[in-house]
């Protein structure tokens, strides 16, 4: 153990359990490690980790004033709304959709396992605007990737900005991000659930800027407030393991962890279908 990092020893229990597994960084105590397994891009797809970008967009309007969670939905996009809409839509808020309770039928917008020429148009929203609720907005926890294209589309409502442009300036730069790029609608809007291509090691900042509750090198990010109710209200990052842990996973093993008792943050990119569970037992093991 170099010092303290773990990553050494939990890129060996990775290659024991045959994980495929592509890069692993670690972020501890404000050192960065990183270690490659397998030939791979630079940048690889994150799948639904990019939630957790898209839940730290919305906390810098939050922060700014630009937008309450208690906000209804239908107030923000009024002009946009067709004239013949669910009426369930009328009630659905900002914290809905941040939470899953937003109504949306499940697996619904998923660009990653759908054709997306069988949604009949090129307007994402409008086709969003246009489905029916499958229950009332609050009511039922149905996970879905249509509420994170619509909280990309609330953030460039509310900023004039897409949301890939907003977290380059106020997030990626400030974390000294080397490079992204974000899959978008065929309007150009990034997709918000799905498809940001990162650098293993940049996404593991992410991590870190909630562990230490919105700052990252010195420099305030998020405010305290936020990183408290995303953390209480499930905004994406949820407990993982033991000690405490919390994080995200995405589709084929990718998972972002963070470890706040240990100081300790970690990231991985990976292509393998299994669940991600005995390694994160390890790592539940291996610290405080």
């Amino acid at each position: 153990m170099k010092n303290g990092s773990l990553l050494d020893t939990f890129a060996e229990e990775i290659r024991n359990l045959g994980f495929h597994t592509y890069r692993a960084a670690e972020w501890y105590r404000g050192e960065l490690f990183v270690h490659e397994f397998l030939p791979a891009s630079a940048c690889l797809n994150s799948y639904s980790v990019a939630k957790v970008f898209t839940v730290t967009a919305a906390g810098l309007l939050y922060d700014r004033g630009l937008m309450s969670v208690e906000e209804k939905v239908a107030e923000i996009f009024r002009r946009e709304f067709p004239e013949a809409h669910d009426p369930k839509w009328e009630r659905m808020t900002v914290d809905h959709v941040l939470s899953h309770r937003a109504g949306f039928p499940s697996g619904f917008l998923d660009i990653d396992v759908q054709d997306r020429s069988e949604y009949g148009t090129d307007d994402f929203l409008q086709y969003l605007f246009r489905t029916r609720l499958v229950c009332e907005p609050g009511e039922q926890w149905i996970y879905s990737d249509a509420a994170f294209y619509l909280l990309s589309r609330i953030i460039t409502k509310k900023t004039g900005r897409l949301l890939d442009e907003l977290l380059w300036r106020e997030v990626f730069s400030p974390l000294g991000f080397q490079e992204a790029a974000w899959s978008k609608c065929p309007m150009g809007y990034p997709m918000g659930a799905t498809g940001l291509y990162i650098r293993t090691q940049d996404m593991v900042k992410l991590g870190a800027l909630y562990l230490r509750q919105g700052t990252y090198a010195g420099k305030r990010i998020l405010s305290e407030h936020w990183t408290r109710l995303v953390l209480e209200r499930g905004y994406e990052l949820c407990p993982a393991g033991k000690n405490g842990a919390y994080g995200k996973g995405g589709m084929y093993g990718q998972m972002l962890v963070v470890f706040p008792e240990d100081e300790r943050v970690l990231a991985w990119h990976s292509h393998d279908g299994r669940d991600p569970a005995p390694l994160l037992d390890w790592l539940s093991r291996h610290t405080q």
